[in-house]
């Protein structure tokens, strides 16, 4: 798994707040940082001082509104969620290596929606999702990523196309996977694995 992803944006996200060393170390080495509404308030009180604050702005509380008044960006579309608005933020400041952490959590519809959230965003940016068991990557066209023997690896195929695997320990030959849970709880044979596709798919890879 590649844990060095080149950020030039780290969106902090409204689920639970990281704790694993490597999303926490992308945001202490952030150099622009976004959170959206839902979760300036933690990031605040944690002494955490954003770059800037997105979304609909419903949740940020009345002192940091005050405080933060000059980097509060709000987006009152109620057809997107906060993080999207986050991503469209950070890709019209020219920051399009972003890195979301704080996604996954709390309640379990916005963990869903998040992860699938993905596979929209790839096709304008590039992106991955952060979280304190492993990392989501989107794809939409055959890539190889590092790996390690033994590491964990689940496949998400968002659009109905055939998949095909290399270096897997459970191989995919042209197999169109019907439900998520086709494709998960596989393994790494190596030091990388690649996976052929032409639709939208979201690979997890677990830390070791």
């Amino acid at each position: 798994m590649n844990d060095s992803y080149p950020a030039s944006a780290v969106i902090i996200a409204n689920g639970r707040y990281p704790e694993h060393p490597v999303p926490i170390s992308y945001i202490e080495k952030a150099t622009f940082i976004v959170c959206t509404d839902g979760a300036a308030n933690d990031f605040i009180a944690r002494g955490g001082v954003p770059h800037a604050i997105v979304g609909d702005c419903d949740s940020i509380s009345k002192e940091n509104r005050q405080r933060f008044a000059a980097i509060i960006h709000p987006r009152a579309d109620q057809e997107t969620n906060d993080l999207t608005k986050s991503v469209h933020y950070c890709v019209t400041q020219g920051r399009r290596e972003i890195v979301i952490v704080g996604g996954t959590g709390k309640r379990e519809d916005h963990t869903l929606g998040n992860i699938s959230l993905l596979a929209e965003y790839e096709t304008i940016t590039r992106v991955v999702m952060i979280t304190d068991w492993g990392i989501f990557t989107p794809i939409r066209t055959t890539t190889s990523f590092r790996s390690f023997r033994g590491e964990q690896v689940s496949i998400f195929a968002i659009d109905p196309v055939a998949l095909t695997t290399h270096g897997l320990k459970y191989p995919l030959h042209h197999r169109m996977l019907t439900n998520w849970w086709q494709g998960s709880l596989n393994e790494s044979l190596g030091d990388s694995f690649a996976i052929e596709t032409e639709g939208r798919v979201i690979v997890y890879q677990a830390y070791r």
